[in-house]
């Protein structure tokens, strides 16, 4: 169905970052993939748009372009967001909220590569960001998508996938493995909640309980929830650059057998899953100190990972590890003092090291690094890491801080 035409630009308010928007429809779709429309997102994107520029420059896009000026203007700004995400982003198109939830490059590249060779629906392929990961390594490839207007966006950003408007909770495709990627905002708002996805999980894996699905969800979510909807197969929880990005879904046929859990470090092109052995023992600090990738915490195999770089834990129930090697590409804090903590006896021991900028970590104990860090008033000329954490259980814990020099 056409959009209706507007000769005033249609706003909405993002509610999370305060800021306005522009709702796309499909008339301003039409104009942007247009001879004119492409000629003026050039001429547009010249312009700064600094935060210094903003207002005079959207006033000099008005008088050069009318009632176009406002989606020449947010595409602009949407492609220069893109592309920390995408090497493909200076001639793409965006809404907003397509391209908070796209997925990495890397990410999508990585999820891509588990799927070469195979037959993929991607039915919520949005503006199209994991159909252009998956067109290099997909037997044959299809996507769909319910919003018209990311469909028309999608058929501009990839133009030689076969693509159609389809709902996800009605199957259009048999034999392929279907890709799925349900929003997790609305109204600029975050969704923690699997329920309250669009589609809703449950909802999701019961249509396609008989067929082989992956499913990209929040990195957040709750894994016990997810096995009382049903699902038996793997979760990936996959980080980049440092930072958890999701976790996502494979259905039994697609899972290594005996995989439940996986972590993905892309930064290192590491793998940890809960097949691999998790003998490692708990003792007093080496060396160094490591704290696992995010990936690897958040799947549950912090002790797989120690066993296999042959480090242990300061304590069975903190993710914190040591060592008296440290693993190869991996940041870790070599332990120069260890102290009861007291926010008096940290001061005086990072004072005496002459430390004047300190990054604090935290992991079992109730404090804020950043209060923490206000407090100390720190004046030294050195720099310095402390490692906050609680050893022990019942009455013989202790909050313990240890004073390390960071590898990096």
């Amino acid at each position: 169905m056409a959009a209706r035409r507007t000769e005033e630009l249609v706003l909405q308010r993002d509610g999370d970052r305060g800021q306005t928007v522009l709702k796309f429809d499909l008339d301003h779709v039409a104009y942007l993939r247009s001879d004119a429309g492409a000629q003026a997102l050039r001429e547009i994107a010249a312009l700064p748009l600094t935060d210094s520029t903003l207002v005079s420059d959207i006033a000099w896009a008005r008088e050069r372009f009318g009632e176009h000026s406002g989606a020449l203007v947010e595409t602009t700004v949407l492609r220069r967001k893109a592309a920390a995400k995408l090497t493909c982003a200076h001639n793409w198109l965006f809404t907003d909220e397509a391209l908070q939830q796209a997925t990495a490059e890397p990410v999508a590249r990585h999820r891509a590569r588990r799927l070469a060779g195979r037959r993929v629906h991607d039915a919520t392929c949005s503006v199209g960001t994991e159909l252009v990961a998956l067109a290099d390594s997909a037997d044959l490839l299809l996507g769909s998508d319910v919003d018209p207007v990311r469909l028309a966006m999608a058929r501009h950003n990839v133009p030689d996938v076969g693509l159609c408007r389809a709902d996800a909770l009605r199957p259009i495709s048999r034999g392929a493995v279907v890709l799925l990627d349900p929003a997790r905002r609305r109204g600029g708002r975050r969704r923690f909640d699997p329920r309250d996805y669009t589609p809703a999980l449950d909802a999701l894996l019961e249509t396609y309980r008989d067929r082989d699905v992956v499913v990209k969800c929040a990195p957040g979510i709750d894994f016990n929830a997810v096995r009382h909807l049903g699902f038996t197969g793997e979760i990936e929880v996959t980080s980049l650059a440092g930072s958890v990005r999701e976790a996502c879904l494979w259905s039994t046929n697609l899972a290594e057998a005996g995989v439940t859990r996986r972590a993905t470090i892309l930064d290192t092109r590491e793998q940890i899953t809960d097949a691999d052995p998790d003998n490692c023992g708990v003792g007093p600090a080496g060396r160094w100190i490591v704290d696992p990738d995010g990936a690897v915490v958040r799947a549950g195999l912090v002790r797989h990972y120690a066993a296999r770089h042959g480090l242990w834990q300061l304590d069975r129930a903190i993710a914190y590890l040591s060592g008296d090697e440290l693993p190869d590409g991996v940041r870790g804090f070599e332990v120069l003092e260890q102290i009861d903590y007291s926010e008096r006896r940290l001061r005086q021991a990072l004072s005496a090291r002459d430390v004047g900028a300190a990054e604090i970590l935290v992991r079992g104990v109730d404090v804020d690094p950043d209060r923490l860090r206000s407090r100390l008033r720190l004046r030294g000329s050195t720099a310095a890491s402390a490692i906050i954490t609680r050893l022990g259980s019942g009455p013989v814990s202790r909050a313990t801080v240890f004073i390390c020099r960071p590898s990096r």
